[in-house]
């Protein structure tokens, strides 16, 4: 890697300071980042085998509406379009009716979750969902998801 850098760095010299491109030159006619590097020393370092993820902070004094304003902002902004609107219609069609242990539960499953790819995943049923996410949220997502009753969802619904 250093290698690497190493290389890139005098090859940027080369290019964009032609002042030492002509110095170089009178002394030698090969280009400094093609001449052979001798002093180098390889230092690689092990890779973990995961990336620590922060913990997504409990918020227990949020109030409630606080909190499905909060979800409701989330569950339009995921990252991915597919997510954006599978949760945007999901909340505007259950989160004003969900009561705070429900809501609790939805936030712990949009935010709970290190991969979007995996809530996307699950709620279609390609995958298994894991049994902490197994929850009443989550059979209700997937209910929405099978869109029962083919309402179009080309875009996210307005905010009212």
């Amino acid at each position: 890697m250093l290698r690497q850098l190493k290389l890139t760095l005098n090859i940027s010299r080369w290019i964009f300071m032609p002042w030492q491109r002509q110095a170089s030159a009178s002394s030698s006619q090969v280009p400094p980042f093609l001449a052979p590097i001798s002093d180098d020393v390889i230092v690689d370092y092990e890779d973990p085998d995961y990336l620590p993820l922060p913990e997504y902070p409990v918020r227990p004094n949020e109030p409630l509406e606080t909190r499905k304003q909060r979800l409701l902002y989330q569950s339009r902004k995921r990252g991915m379009l597919e997510n954006d609107l599978l949760l945007s219609t999901f909340a505007a069609k259950y989160l004003k009716d969900f009561s705070a242990e429900q809501t609790a539960i939805y936030d712990q499953l949009i935010n709970g979750v290190s991969n979007d790819w995996d809530i996307y995943y699950w709620a279609t049923e390609v995958k298994p969902t894991p049994e902490e996410y197994n929850t009443e949220i989550m059979k209700l997502l997937k209910e929405h998801v099978k869109n029962a009753e083919r309402v179009t969802r080309f875009r996210q619904p307005d905010l009212t």
